[in-house]
């Protein structure tokens, strides 16, 4: 359960830096009260989270080798194409993750009267946070690693791993935006998601 918590862990903090729901969650904190912003995003990263554990529960019902070799081929997939995104950004990027986070917050709070309560704020947080992370790299991550590992472990590192980056989203957001580089991140989450894809396929073979 340790092993399957840390990887959780690790593996969600580290991609979700600099990511879109990132940033969702840093602009909103910019524009409204900081604790309904959290709030809003935490519930969202949980259910997504809790949701892909079931997925990875219900995909873990399949031939046991047919997973271990298709864990180890989309985290090794994901790495790749993380480290070519990375080597494709400039030096100074300035984000495509944080102009697509800005649109769509922007879009929302164009519908979205000008005062907000903070059950409405803790809604449009989690909702826009939900609808971003569904389908991310991460979602996926998270259904084959809780496939292969334990799921309570999976579950509770992965949750605590966007707590984390929600945190120093809402709390840090303006800080960080502007010093975050996300090409050093992106190529850092490829580096690991390389790391699980040999851990996988190490544990596979034994």
């Amino acid at each position: 359960m340790l092993t399957a918590f840390t990887a959780g862990l690790s593996l969600i903090t580290v991609s979700e830096l600099g990511d879109k729901t990132f940033f969702i969650a840093a602009i909103l904190a910019m524009r409204h009260p900081r604790r309904w912003v959290f709030t809003g995003a935490v519930l969202a990263l949980a259910l997504m989270t809790v949701l892909s554990v079931l997925l990875g529960q219900t995909v873990s019902l399949f031939p046991k080798a047919l997973m271990h070799y298709l864990e180890v081929v989309l985290l090794a997939a994901f790495g790749l194409k993380l480290l070519y995104d990375a080597q494709q950004m400039p030096a100074e990027n300035t984000g495509d993750e944080a102009k697509e986070a800005m649109n769509v917050v922007e879009e929302a709070e164009a519908k979205s009267p000008q005062h907000q309560t903070w059950l409405a704020i803790c809604i449009e947080a989690f909702t826009l946070t939900f609808v971003a992370e569904w389908g991310d790299r991460t979602q996926f991550a998270t259904i084959f690693l809780s496939a292969a590992n334990n799921p309570i472990g999976i579950t509770l590192g992965a949750i605590l791993g966007h707590a984390i980056c929600a945190a120093i989203a809402v709390f840090s957001g303006r800080l960080v935006c502007q010093r975050i580089s996300e090409r050093v991140m992106t190529a850092i989450g490829g580096l690991l998601f390389l790391i699980f894809a040999g851990v996988a396929w190490l544990e596979g073979s034994h």
